[in-house]
């Protein structure tokens, strides 16, 4: 019983090491790193070449900025926009409920109710017309 058990951990000692080994071969530089540090020191992009490159470089950086920028306006005038729109939504709806108001408050009987507390009253019998002869005068 005990050898079995010595020859399984002895068996799992050399699949420790491999993946010790594997674990070695990942932490060497990648590809990638050495492409862009060979491009921008030795290969094609040379210091001379950048530095006649700059002017344009710095050119597509302004027009960059310029776009973001007017994105940015473009958001705040469609939010601001928005915010008139609903404003102008309120003051119909008040406009609307204020006229509602004024022509109930117009009518004959609530001017009459309104007016009665003056102690003025509704005529029951027409206006009589007043006849001035031009001749007396």
């Amino acid at each position: 019983m005990n050898n079995k058990f010595r020859e399984h951990i002895e068996n799992d000692e050399p699949e420790l090491e491999e993946e010790i080994e594997v674990k070695a071969k990942k932490k060497e530089p990648s590809t990638e790193n050495l492409f862009f540090k060979k491009l921008f020191t030795e290969g094609v992009v040379s210091k001379e070449a950048a530095t006649e490159m700059l002017p344009f470089l710095i050119f597509l950086s302004v027009l960059c900025m310029l776009y973001i920028a007017n994105s940015h306006m473009a958001v705040k005038n469609i939010r601001n926009i928005d915010k008139l729109n609903k404003e102008v939504k309120e003051l119909s709806w008040e406009y609307k409920s204020l006229k509602a108001d004024l022509m109930f408050k117009s009518k004959l009987t609530e001017v009459a109710k309104k007016v009665d507390t003056l102690g003025i009253k509704e005529l029951t019998e027409p206006p009589k017309k007043i006849i001035i002869n031009s001749n007396e005068y």
